[in-house]
């Protein structure tokens, strides 16, 4: 093997070039037809555009409402709480454990299954039973 002797592992596709004769087969018009909008330079429609028809987007009616001020709760239980090795649970410790996967506005803790150990426990938001349960394990809840 030489460098004069190289060859490229995938055969490369030549470019097609337009506009150079007619001998060519894509000479004169150079594959664009004859007139129209899409023959001319710049030309072609946006995406969605039907024609001038009352697009697909505008003629569905728009439903529903989107609260900008909602918030969106990454839920623990209490089983996830049991897997924690801290004594002092947070999101952050939740997150480096890889109990949860992302923090998005806070944590909510849920009274799903049972808390075995005395943890002291920092969340957002609390349900009541949660809130019963890790008090009755000997723990203590702290509302961020």
């Amino acid at each position: 093997m030489e460098l004069g002797n190289i060859k490229p592992a995938v055969k490369k596709e030549t470019r097609k070039r337009v506009g150079r004769g007619i001998g060519s087969g894509l000479g004169k018009t150079s594959g664009r037809g004859h007139k129209g909008q899409k023959a001319r330079s710049g030309g072609g429609v946006r995406r969605g555009f039907e024609g001038g028809q009352t697009p697909l987007y505008r003629r569905l009616p728009k439903r529903g409402f989107n609260n900008i001020y909602s918030k969106n709760y990454t839920e623990v239980t209490l089983t996830m709480l049991n897997k924690s090795e801290a004594t002092e649970v947070t999101a952050e410790s939740l997150l480096a454990e890889g109990i949860i996967g992302k923090i998005n506005d806070g944590i909510v803790v849920l009274a799903t299954g049972k808390l075995d150990k005395k943890l002291t426990v920092k969340a957002k938001r609390f349900t009541k039973a949660a809130a019963e349960k890790i008090e009755a394990a000997g723990g203590k809840i702290e509302v961020i």
